[in-house]
């Protein structure tokens, strides 16, 4: 019996791929004409992967800040030198903004979802610009700090405040990474679908410990 060619073999395997009706459509992705897709698709299967991949890492994430909040209320219960800070107010806005750029990035893939990759990419830049509007106002917190004559080792107060921002604001900066690498990818790795889920995944993530990390700040000095 004779040996059958590579050829043959793949012309018996790819027509079941896409089962009878033919050859199934790739998800949309960044490559690709129309709506995108083809060169920068993910099956299903590495889709998951990405998924689980980032829920592994967001709980790495957040045993990593519980360590820090259990050593917060350790260290204000264990000692008389405890002096409650007085947080500056711009940090309110800093939380709005951040609140904000959730609803923005939930807008965005609103828009994805409708095959509008046009209100997609606006509303993930606003989502973008409003995280480094964020960070900012974090830096104006600090300058005003400074300025009260509040630094790193005034306190042990302020110590945790500036770990627990400094931190923070390292996360937020590489969601921004994470935001302007979805922005300009080319599909090469993960398609559109996937990547922008991921993404959104710790961005909201991030906002929620904010959230969770400024009412401890305000509210358990």
């Amino acid at each position: 019996m004779p040996i059958a060619s590579v050829n043959d073999v793949v012309e018996i395997i790819e027509p079941k791929r896409g089962g009878p009706s033919g050859p199934s459509k790739p998800p949309r992705g960044f490559g690709g004409g129309g709506n995108g897709g083809g060169s920068g698709s993910d099956s299903p299967g590495r889709q998951r992967a990405y998924v689980t991949g980032m829920t592994v890492a967001l709980g790495g994430i957040l045993m990593f800040f519980m360590a820090l909040v259990s050593a917060y209320i350790v260290r204000k219960g264990a000692g008389t030198d405890w002096r409650a800070l007085i947080v500056p107010r711009i940090l309110w806005v800093n939380t709005a903004i951040l609140i904000i750029s959730s609803f923005t990035l939930s807008r965005s893939r609103r828009h994805f979802l409708r095959d509008d990759l046009q209100g997609f990419r606006h509303w993930w830049y606003v989502t973008t610009a409003l995280g480094f509007l964020f960070l900012v106002g974090q830096l104006i917190a600090w300058r005003q700090l400074n300025a009260a004559g509040v630094y790193l080792a005034s306190n042990p107060s302020s110590s945790f405040f500036y770990v627990f921002t400094a931190a923070h604001g390292l996360h937020i900066l590489g969601g921004l990474g994470a935001l302007l690498a979805v922005a300009f990818h080319k599909g090469r790795r993960m398609s559109l679908a996937t990547s922008s889920s991921v993404v959104a995944m710790y961005w909201h993530f991030m906002d929620g410990l904010w959230v969770f990390l400024f009412l401890l700040l305000t509210l358990g000095r």
